[in-house]
């Protein structure tokens, strides 16, 4: 039966990392794949480094920060940790005033995080910017609504083997944020993707709906639970008004609620997978794999979908599904719920959490 189960949310997943694989196929921690990818991401933040002039360079750069969570949290002025998706001023070197060519490196190193997907999504995200300053009367917003006010920061020094490094790339509606350890591995969180509208309904760009699949499946999913299955499901009849976890340093979310992923039918379990996969499939597939091992190390079974408001379209709606090492949450209820907020949270290493504790371990015998 299990292995039947298997062969069927295989046949159903999306392409790429596979939620449902065995945990003998995907990449475990501190893989090779990992390190290559690590000397990538290094690779590309060192030659956009070097296409910078000594201003931009500053733009750019900060220090890494503490090593131990808690006090890197507790620093006031950590910016590795300053992370945000509203439209505010941030630090940060702006694409706005790249050059084509260091527009071209910036972009390259985004896709040593991103999948092809996940880079093709933060540029229609970007592109909604315009959107909206069409849409807003009255005078600018501020920072004005503009498709190319979104930062690159580095933090630490790229390619270090002795001492962690990182780099975000964030402005309105887009947040991820990268840690590399000792130039052996490779970790992505938090990863935030927004956008405003959730459909365009007017203008050139009409009918555009760059987040469809997040919302789509998310409640087909919900739909096809049975009644017994949507009391465990619904866990409030009010959608919050916005993902719970906002911009938190560290998810302060330790109950894992609603319908696990053993209760549900195959075809649920084949549904939830494709939307777990949907989210992950936003990475570089060398830390998607990771990130579904860890997830089968933990437990499939203790992974949990969670529903809150109302299922039909256009109205207010929220749906999470949490497991032992990682958090997703789906949010639409503002602007008419017409304005989504989606989220991915790694419980393990946002900010490079474990990373950091083994490269300390390691470091300081």
């Amino acid at each position: 039966m299990k292995s039947h189960l298997i062969r069927l949310i295989l046949a159903a997943a999306v392409a790429g990392p596979v939620f449902a694989e065995s945990p003998a196929v995907v990449a475990p921690a501190g893989s090779a794949e990992l390190a290559k990818l690590s000397t990538e991401m290094a690779d590309a933040a060192n030659k956009l480094l070097a296409s910078l002039t000594p201003e931009q360079k500053a733009a750019a750069s900060f220090e890494f920060g503490p090593l131990d969570m808690d006090a890197a949290i507790d620093k006031k002025d950590n910016e590795r940790l300053n992370w945000h998706f509203i439209p505010k001023p941030r630090k940060g070197l702006t694409m706005k005033i790249m050059t084509p060519e260091q527009r071209e490196l910036a972009k390259t190193l985004l896709r040593t995080g991103l999948s092809d997907k996940g880079a093709d999504r933060l540029y229609s995200i970007m592109s909604l910017e315009e959107v909206l300053k069409a849409m807003e009367a009255g005078p600018p917003k501020t920072p004005a609504r503009d498709p190319e006010n979104y930062f690159w920061s580095l933090f630490g020094k790229p390619g270090d083997t002795a001492a962690p490094w990182g780099w975000r790339v964030e402005g309105h509606h887009f947040s991820s944020n990268f840690t590399v350890s000792n130039g052996k591995s490779a970790a992505a969180g938090p990863v935030f993707y927004g956008t405003n509208p959730a459909e365009v309904r007017q203008g050139p760009k009409k009918g555009l709906r760059v987040l469809a699949e997040e919302e789509d499946m998310g409640r087909a999913l919900v739909k096809s639970l049975s009644a017994e299955q949507m009391k465990k499901a619904l866990i409030s009849a009010t959608a919050p008004k916005d993902v719970i976890t906002v911009a938190d340093k560290r998810v302060k979310m330790d109950k894992i609620e609603g319908l696990s992923f053993g209760e549900l039918t195959d075809a649920q379990k084949a549904s939830l997978t494709q939307l777990v996969d949907l989210y992950i499939s936003r990475l570089r597939p060398e830390m998607a794999k990771d990130d579904v091992a860890r997830i089968h190390a933990a437990g499939t079974d203790k992974v949990c979908f969670a529903w809150a408001g109302e299922t039909e379209p256009n109205k207010p709606h929220y749906y999470r599904i949490h497991g032992p090492t990682f958090l997703i949450e789906y949010d639409d209820t503002q602007n008419e719920a017409n304005h989504i907020h989606t989220v991915w949270r790694d419980l393990q290493n946002d900010f490079g959490g474990d990373l950091l504790k083994k490269h300390y371990a390691e470091s300081h015998k």
